[in-house]
């Protein structure tokens, strides 16, 4: 799943809206008044989020939501609405309501435990910060708008606020210093090409000239000057003294100050914050330990299938060779151009759009492309998927890291198109925001073990649909598979087990076709984001296995469409909730 959509559903940023019943407390509010009083506030507050949904009435905002007084103000805002909710009476609700009333209170309660950790006390790394957002959404290719000269305005206003964002940020990593949450030294260095990036002698060299570039013809031509002195200005007075500021905090004074250990447990209270950690990502209750081994168990089962396509294949080699002939053999590297891998993404689309339609009765109506991640952040970047705008206006956005084009491995590009794009996230989500019988809050939620683990499931599907009839490109998927595998050993082991961040690389490496580099960039985007790597398999094994159990309830009456529609109609829920209610449509639709 894509930095900017998980960005946009962090603890804290979980959005609301109104449900259409008026059911009436003593107090006179209804649902969907608190709902929608609710959504209003949070969009002031979370402007960042607005602009993300399509509501473009604050993109000139952005408020520092790292401030001690912003959690201080957002936690009793999270506490009055979930008083509010707890005031109404539930009896009469229909099924809709009620499930909005369940989920509500489910992330008032989530949001306001994650204000029990100093998270804002780590509020850059290498994977996700608003460092990283800044630069994309002034790309012009991002959420941001730049058709008209109020959207240009509107962007260096928001602009503005970077330096005292980036002010609090440098206060807060102290204060992290002295509590003892510092990020690890592997994180930092990491972080100091990102920031350097950004720092440019000619500006416009800079990202944040790229709208400059493409101003609309219709601007006069005393706006066009304005705003490219504007933009010129601002780079040179906001972007780049803030970024080398930043630049010089991590490389002088944070770097020297960063811890040696890997996971997050060696924090003060940082054990505690893994177990919240795990029950957002996964939404289960499930023990470090028993992921540990589930992940074990997925790990074995999974090598199983490797080597029946290993002997497929004809290789006489052991694993790692064959691992090695995969990473390394020039049959396996076709492209000459970025454009080539885009295209071949393109390619995978097409065949398997006519296959889909019987698996899937219903299918999204939004817009999709494919895109090569932007030069600045594709080094640590990995493939993502960013959500379309609600209204259609801008397209769900397939991202490619593509660092060298001659170097892009095609095996595992079926599943990984698969995953990230279609039936997968892009389906998902975009069923999800066009389903007008969803009250708006649920069209926009999302949780990891549902939203990751459909995508992962979704990659399995190719295997129904001839998708992976190439021995190669099943292995491709057998091997992401194993990467979500995988990821249960070491994020246990990294923030529960003591694993440190060179066993968990040489454990990856050794049961996965990933080179060093590969492997590196894995293990250090699950040390920047605790627990979320365990929502992928967690979620696919729970779907696969509703799958299984009603496959065999209903037996000749089982409809796969009927299933996946199921599955998707309510949009992301926490795996309960998941359970229930294909248990109620097995029972109805089995009668």
């Amino acid at each position: 799943m894509n930095k900017k959509f998980l960005l946009f559903f962090m603890p804290l940023a979980l959005l609301f809206s109104c449900s259409n019943h008026e059911n009436k407390s003593n107090t006179g509010k209804s649902l969907s008044s608190v709902l929608d009083t609710y959504w209003e506030e949070r969009m002031q507050l979370y402007p960042l989020e607005a602009t993300a949904k399509g509501d473009y009435r604050y993109n000139d905002k952005l408020t520092i939501t790292i401030a001690e007084s912003f959690r201080d103000s957002a936690k009793r805002f999270y506490e009055k609405y979930l008083n509010e909710l707890k005031a109404i009476d539930t009896a009469g609700m229909n099924d809709n309501d009620k499930l909005s009333y369940r989920l509500f209170k489910y992330e008032m309660e989530m949001n306001i435990e994650g204000f029990k950790y100093p998270s804002h006390y780590l509020p850059i790394n290498q994977f996700w910060a608003l460092t990283l957002d800044m630069p994309q959404l002034g790309s012009g290719q991002g959420n941001q708008p730049f058709k008209s000269v109020k959207d240009y305005d509107n962007f260096l206003q928001r602009l503005s606020v970077l330096p005292a964002w980036a002010d609090t940020a440098i206060y807060n990593m102290r204060k992290g210093i002295v509590a003892g949450w510092v990020l690890p030294k592997t994180l930092v260095v990491k972080i100091l090409p990102q920031l350097q990036a950004m720092v440019v002698k000619d500006e416009k060299e800079s990202i944040f000239y790229a709208p400059i570039k493409t101003m609309p013809d219709s601007f006069s031509a005393d706006n066009k000057q304005r705003l490219t002195a504007a933009y010129m200005k601002a780079i040179d007075s906001i972007v780049i003294p803030t970024y080398a500021k930043l630049h010089d905090f991590f490389e002088k004074e944070y770097l020297p100050k960063a811890r040696n250990s890997s996971g997050i447990s060696d924090l003060p209270g940082g054990k505690d914050y893994y177990q919240y950690c795990i029950k957002y990502w996964t939404t289960t209750d499930l023990t470090p330990d028993s992921i540990y081994q589930l992940g074990l168990n997925e790990v074995a089962r999974i090598e199983g299938e490797m080597n029946k396509v290993k002997t497929e294949t004809g290789f006489k080699g052991d694993m790692h060779a064959f691992f090695d002939y995969l990473n390394t053999d020039k049959k396996f590297f076709p492209f000459a151009t970025a454009q080539q891998v885009i295209d071949s993404f393109w390619n995978i689309k097409k065949q398997e759009d006519p296959q889909l339609k019987r698996l899937f009765s219903d299918t999204p109506k939004s817009p999709f492309t494919i895109r090569q991640t932007e030069a600045f952040r594709a080094a640590s970047a990995s493939a993502e998927y960013n959500q379309p705008s609600e209204d259609g206006s801008r397209p769900g956005i397939f991202y490619v890291p593509i660092l060298d084009a001659k170097k892009y491995n095609a095996v595992g590009m079926v599943t990984l198109f698969m995953h990230e794009a279609i039936p997968g996230h892009h389906y998902q989500i975009s069923l999800q925001q066009e389903n007008k019988s969803l009250p708006t809050f649920r069209k926009v939620l999302w949780y990891g073990a549902y939203g990751e683990g459909w995508a992962l499931y979704s990659e399995s599907l190719g295997k129904e649909i001839g998708m992976y009839d190439n021995p190669y490109q099943y292995f491709g998927h057998l091997s992401d598979a194993m990467l979500r595998a995988i990821r249960l050993v070491v994020d246990i082991g990294l923030h529960y087990k003591g694993m440190s961040r060179e066993e968990a690389i040489k454990y990856m490496m050794a049961h996965e076709r990933a080179t060093e580099q590969e492997a590196t960039a894995e293990i250090e985007r699950y040390m920047a984001i605790p627990g979320q790597a365990l929502s992928y398999k967690i979620g696919e094994l729970s779907i696969r296995a509703e799958r299984t159990k009603y496959e065999k309830q209903l037996g000749n009456k089982f409809n796969i469409a009927s299933f996946h529609k199921e599955v998707l109609k309510d949009g992301c829920v926490p795996l309960n909730v998941l359970y229930e209610k294909m248990a109620k449509w097995a029972e109805a639709y089995g009668k």
